[in-house]
């Protein structure tokens, strides 16, 4: 794909995400776009949100989970960048049109912060937990510009690995401490039991999600950086989200998060 195109696709997803609405898939409009060609589109998108004031705070993977691979018919991970203004404090109330959140989804994460720079290749599962100062409860709600959620891993890689906002608990604890693959996760919706999940839904182990991210990163010569966010992956399907919605999860030895929306 030409660097024309490049700014072209980049342009169409910005303004949908501006506008709150979706496009046709890319892969349908372009059919020999690459990963390479929508993780350039993804960036150029970023460069666009941090011209308008917004402030880079960490990264996700995310499609990690056989559960959501196989409800999004995406069969490998997707990779994109989190920003201040996705950031919501635990128990915030979302506005779904304030925050132009179109067909938006809930999942339940582990979120780690880095206490050193971390840089791919070759980081394994201790890199990352030597590297890690602290790991939260998540919920992460992902949206798409693509239409009807018709994502193809080169739609979703363009379009920032879907991401909309994401909420952190307040309870901080050394992963060190933990058995991460063996942390459970339930999640509550308007007050019932919605989906249970644990630490290994996310390839087998969150430390070995985030290693994944920061070398699919590396190649691309982007590091993680000390002090910022990385969200491991959901692990448990995801779940549709409408105005007047409430959700709870909890994770065994970790803590909390919640998280209310609004018209």
């Amino acid at each position: 794909m030409s660097e024309a195109l490049r700014e072209h696709h980049a342009d169409m997803l910005y303004q949908a995400l501006l506008n709150g609405c979706t496009l046709a898939p890319l892969t349908e409009r372009w059919a020999d776009i690459g990963i390479e060609d929508a993780y350039e589109i993804s960036r150029r998108i970023l460069q666009r949100r941090l011209a308008a004031g917004d402030e880079l705070v960490g990264k996700k993977i995310g499609v990690t989970s056989a559960a959501v691979q196989r409800m999004l018919d995406v069969h490998q991970p997707d990779f994109g960048f989190i920003t201040r203004h996705m950031w919501f404090a635990d128990g915030a109330d979302i506005s779904l049109s304030e925050n132009r959140l179109i067909q938006p989804r809930a999942e339940g994460e582990i979120a780690f912060r880095l206490k050193s720079d971390l840089c791919g290749p070759g980081v394994t599962e201790a890199d990352v937990l030597a590297a890690s100062e602290c790991v939260m409860a998540c919920f992460e709600i992902v949206d798409s510009r693509i239409h009807d959620w018709r994502i193809r891993i080169q739609d979703t890689v363009a379009d920032n690995a879907s991401c909309g906002v994401f909420v952190l608990g307040t309870r901080e604890r050394d992963p060190r401490e933990l058995d991460l693959p063996n942390l459970r996760m339930r999640v509550f919706k308007n007050g019932a039991p919605l989906s249970e999940g644990l630490g290994s839904a996310v390839q087998g182990n969150p430390l070995t999600a985030v290693a994944w991210l920061a070398n699919t990163l590396g190649a691309f010569g982007i590091p993680f950086k000390a002090g910022e966010i990385i969200l491991s992956g959901s692990l448990v399907p995801l779940e549709p989200v409408a105005a007047g919605d409430r959700f709870e999860l909890d994770i065994d030895g970790l803590g909390s998060a919640r998280v209310s929306f609004r018209a």
